[in-house]
């Protein structure tokens, strides 16, 4: 249990005793929303077997003497505009001074995103990128209604983060609110409602959460929180390489699962630490092909071999975990630059197949060249440059046509030999 008692460190380290998290926690909601205001709304995602955990909660906001003045459905996957307009509207019209959201990454993220609107109004395309709602609330001297973020799935770790992810289903083409003033003030996961989640979101999410670290880490050379995001790697990736598998043959593993949420939370730690870059930036062309969590999974192989000579300490530590864990047989001591990057590379893709996912995009049903040619476009966009500046090797505008796109159709075709490095 040595790898699950420093990843609950991790996470007091990470909020401290603001978190509540673990088995069984959810009946104290109430509490929290007593100590945060009088009147709350609940906003919440439909999946099976729902109506029991919303029991539990609704009674508990009973039993602290807060009065629930509204139900509002929450978003569907990637939170499409359309839904967090309508949230917006009835969380308006209900007028709470706490909010309770329940559900995953899309609902949590629309709920950041809709009190923005009810608070500051003006369109969500004012708030896309690095700090403009704290810019405006700094200019308005208005402030956030408080947030008790309740996630329900081991995958974006959206309750623990300053991220709200909006999809413009129209475009196909995800957009991102990075900013401080979103982050929930408090934060809730208590594993067991994830224990019966489908077979498909528990390896999308899992994988999403490697993909936090992995690309933290990546980016990390240098900055002065490279120590820590290493410790996270190696515990939050350790957790998902490791049980993962054993989760996909039996998902009542109730300690599987525990592994699965603790890494996903350690990715969330990770994402508040340093940013994300390439696997993420293409992830939100893909979003009417693939899963979030399932696109980044198919890019960051990709994206270590272009990275690899500036990356080198960081794919040891990554490909040491791959190794250990039987999904590498190169040995990694004799490999540097790009040939470490391949190694490390197949060690994802060998993972990859052991739980059934496809490793190329031309696998993927429903993608097409215009998935490639609309990522390439939204990469030269200013409002995700943020991710590009965040690569280990920063690219520009300019240099998208010259680097990514190979990158891309190595992707779609698995020739890691298209892949070109600076």
């Amino acid at each position: 249990m040595q790898i699950f008692d420093k990843a609950r460190a991790y996470l007091q380290d990470f909020k401290g005793g603001g978190y509540l998290f673990g088995n069984g926690v959810l009946n104290e909601v109430g509490g929290i929303a007593a100590r945060a205001g009088k009147r709350t709304v609940l906003i919440y995602t439909v999946f099976d077997g729902i109506d029991a955990y919303l029991e539990v909660i609704r009674d508990s906001i009973k039993q602290a003497g807060v009065e629930l003045v509204a139900e509002i459905e929450g978003a569907r996957p990637n939170a499409p505009r359309e839904d967090l307009q309508r949230i917006t509207g009835e969380l308006t019209a209900a007028d709470p001074d706490v909010i309770i959201s329940f559900g995953g990454g899309s609902t949590i993220d629309a709920a950041k995103a809709a009190e923005v609107l009810r608070t500051l109004d003006g369109s969500i395309d004012e708030y896309f990128g690095v700090g403009l709602v704290t810019k405006k609330l700094q200019e308005t001297g208005l402030s956030l209604t408080p947030h008790i973020a309740i996630q329900t799935a081991a995958s974006s770790a959206a309750h623990l983060t300053k991220y709200s992810n909006i999809t413009d289903i129209s475009t196909g083409q995800k957009k991102l609110i990075v900013d401080e003033a979103i982050v929930p003030q408090y934060p809730v996961f208590d594993y067991t409602v994830t224990h019966n989640a489908p077979a498909a979101l528990t390896l999308d999410g899992a994988l999403d959460g490697i993909a936090h670290i992995l690309e933290v880490f990546y980016g990390a050379i240098g900055k002065p929180y490279y120590d820590k995001v290493r410790e996270l790697a190696e515990t939050g990736i350790g957790l998902v390489v490791n049980y993962l598998p054993k989760l996909k043959s039996d998902p009542t593993d109730s300690e599987a699962r525990e592994a699965v949420c603790l890494a996903t939370d350690l990715g969330g730690y990770a994402i508040m630490l340093g940013g994300t870059n390439g696997g993420h930036l293409t992830s939100f062309s893909l979003v009417d092909v693939l899963s979030h969590g399932r696109a980044c999974a198919m890019m960051n192989p990709y994206y270590s071999v272009f990275f690899a000579p500036a990356i080198e300490n960081p794919l040891r530590v990554v490909g040491k975990i791959f190794k250990d864990a039987d999904f590498i047989t190169a040995d990694l001591d004799s490999l540097q630059g790009r040939s470490l990057g391949i190694a490390v590379a197949n060690g994802m893709f060998a993972f990859a197949r052991a739980i059934d996912f496809p490793v190329t995009l031309s696998e993927v049903e429903g993608f097409s060249q215009a998935h490639i040619d609309r990522a390439l476009t939204a990469a030269k966009n200013p409002q995700l440059k943020m991710k590009l500046e965040n690569m280990p090797v920063p690219l520009t505008a300019e240099m998208i046509d010259e680097y990514m796109a190979p990158i891309l159709e190595a992707a779609k075709t698995g020739d890691i030999n298209l892949i070109k490095t600076i």
